[in-house]
């Protein structure tokens, strides 16, 4: 018995108490991505509209309101962004993710992408949109980050529109939505989760009182 007792120690000692090195850290190389929303960039070339599957993206200012997406330098959409300063942010429904992927898969510059969606403009006017998409943005680029392999587009939210099924006391339900979510490098869509906690409130039991 006490042998038993400690040798449990001393794997215990050794491990962190968890017996086991399944829970080690390990390197996983730089190549590593968040999870991220999968959303549909739409542009104007060639007074065409274009629409390009992107997760690289984010909200990069409060007020005004910037989203910020990277683009690869040789992708036919930065041409359009270059050429009228604005683009749209589309947020596909997990039931758009073969048309979504797809718009991934082809470029505009051999295929009319404009044909695979019903598309509608705000006020900007050349930003196009998807009506299909329960959520959509259209944006005035405000600044372009030249990065090694990819442009940083920074844009101002000029406009937000959401289909009114997906909409709860004035705002987005992302239950209804029901975005697509990105993780690489194993390249899989995963659809939105249960809630797991509100946020600027879940910590508080950690604040002294």
């Amino acid at each position: 018995m006490y042998a038993a007792c400690l040798w449990l120690s001393l794997i215990t000692s050794r491990t962190g108490g968890r017996g086991n090195n399944t829970m080690e850290k390990q390197q996983i190389g730089t190549n590593f991505f968040i999870p991220m929303p999968v959303v549909l960039v739409g542009t104007q070339v060639k007074g065409t509209a274009n629409f390009m599957a992107v997760g690289w993206i984010m909200r990069t200012n409060g007020n005004p309101p910037m989203i910020a997406c990277g683009l690869n330098s040789h992708h036919y959409t930065v041409q359009g962004i270059e050429e009228t300063g604005t683009f749209s942010v589309n947020i596909p429904s997990s039931g758009l993710l073969e048309k979504t992927d797809y718009c991934g898969l082809v470029s505009g510059r051999k295929t009319d992408k404009s044909l695979v969606f019903d598309v509608f403009y705000g006020t900007l006017e050349t930003a196009p949109m998807i009506r299909e998409c329960p959520v959509t943005l259209e944006c005035r680029l405000v600044q372009t980050v030249f990065l090694p392999t990819h442009h940083l587009f920074i844009g101002e939210i000029a406009g937000a529109y959401a289909d009114g099924a997906v909409v709860k006391d004035g705002k987005p339900d992302f239950q209804a939505v029901d975005p697509l979510i990105l993780t690489m490098p194993d390249n899989r869509y995963w659809t939105f989760g249960k809630c797991a906690g509100n946020a600027w409130s879940a910590g508080n039991k950690f604040i002294e009182g």
